[in-house]
């Protein structure tokens, strides 16, 4: 990217629409159910006993549901009311403050991916978000809020891809969307999320200069004539990045870009 004058000064006077995006981002991250909350995923089927680490009572997948069977004593409280017997549990699909399931202060999570259940664990008193450092963030760039175009897929796609815990899930695309850079052509591929906005996990040279791995882009819902606007200056890094526990899919094919995109979220900062 090529600098001036009157790029140095847009770059120090970012737009208040993206100021106030970083701002609500640094609140979702140190919220008390945010990712930095998260100290566990417990997948069923590496504890067939039913004892989840930390947590009382006994797990047990059963057809489309969790089957928990607790007592008063483990502490475990649904809506509000002391677990005691077994009750059916299906996967949360709310916001993490919003789960029936709570331990205390805790609020436990029922997870479904690819047939396979898990429970997560958001505790407020985590010491990840107790000591977050907070993220080191690159400079506004007017020049990396590329035009666009979405070219969806005549039929969705599903790619085999790793995942930060070690396993290989699919990973859904519908689209792509198509933008240039110093004069050539680059595409990702994307997933169509509800409401119409598009995902885009996403790598680039940054991560041979200390960066994160790969990040995630969350452009607008596509116009009426597929035009979307690429902002790499809203480049977020995935929610593995500030806990373990998290199942991120790492970038599918073709999703490298040959050149380092300096905006956006860049990494977690040292302590």
């Amino acid at each position: 990217m090529s600098t001036d004058a009157r790029h140095t000064a847009d770059a120090a006077q970012p737009p208040h629409t993206w100021l106030t995006w970083q701002e609500r981002r640094a609140k979702t991250l140190t919220a008390p159910y945010g990712p930095l909350s998260l100290t566990g995923t417990h997948w069923l089927d590496d504890h067939p006993g039913g004892r989840l680490p930390g947590i009382g009572g006994r797990w047990r997948a059963e057809g489309d549901a969790v089957v928990l069977t607790a007592a008063p004593q483990d502490g475990i409280t649904l809506e509000g009311v002391p677990v005691d017997g077994e009750v059916r549990l299906t996967a949360h699909q709310g916001p993490v403050p919003d789960a029936p399931l709570a331990l205390g202060g805790r609020r436990l999570v029922v997870l479904r991916r690819e047939g396979l259940w898990a429970v997560r664990d958001f505790d407020p008193d985590a010491p990840a978000r107790v000591t977050f450092p907070g993220i080191a963030v690159g400079d506004y760039d007017p020049q990396w809020a590329l035009p666009g175009r979405f070219r969806p897929y005549p039929d969705q796609r599903s790619v085999r891809v790793a995942n930060a815990d070690g396993r290989e899930r699919g990973l859904g695309l519908h689209g792509e969307i198509v933008f240039t850079v110093a004069g050539e052509e680059h595409t990702l591929a994307v997933a169509v999320e509800e409401d119409g906005s598009l995902w885009a996990v996403f790598a680039d040279g940054l991560r041979d200069q200390g960066g994160y791995p790969f990040r995630f882009l969350r452009p607008p819902a596509p116009a009426a004539d597929s035009t979307v606007t690429v902002d790499f200056n809203r480049a977020l890094l995935p929610p593995c990045a500030f806990a373990d526990h998290f199942i991120c899919p790492f970038p599918p094919p073709g999703n490298t870009l040959p050149f380092a995109v300096p905006t956006g979220e860049r990494a977690v900062r040292a302590d």
